[in-house]
């Protein structure tokens, strides 16, 4: 977990630990779907690293 993402993840957590708490399932649903997103991107931070990496040989292949 680093920078926004992982602070997402955290309040997502927080928000579903909340809704769990107060019993408020709408809560613990957001709390979830927070989490899952904050998942997603930092997927798909990966997968642009991973394709920025596999790119650069290549820019210096070309030049």
């Amino acid at each position: 977990m680093a920078g926004k993402r992982g602070t997402d993840k955290i309040k997502g957590k927080a928000k579903e630990m909340t809704g769990k708490v107060t019993g408020n399932r709408a809560k613990e649903a957001e709390g979830k779907a927070d989490q899952a997103k904050a998942e997603a991107e930092e997927s798909m931070g990966e997968v642009q690293d991973r394709a920025r990496g596999a790119a650069e040989p290549l820019k210096r292949r070309h030049n």
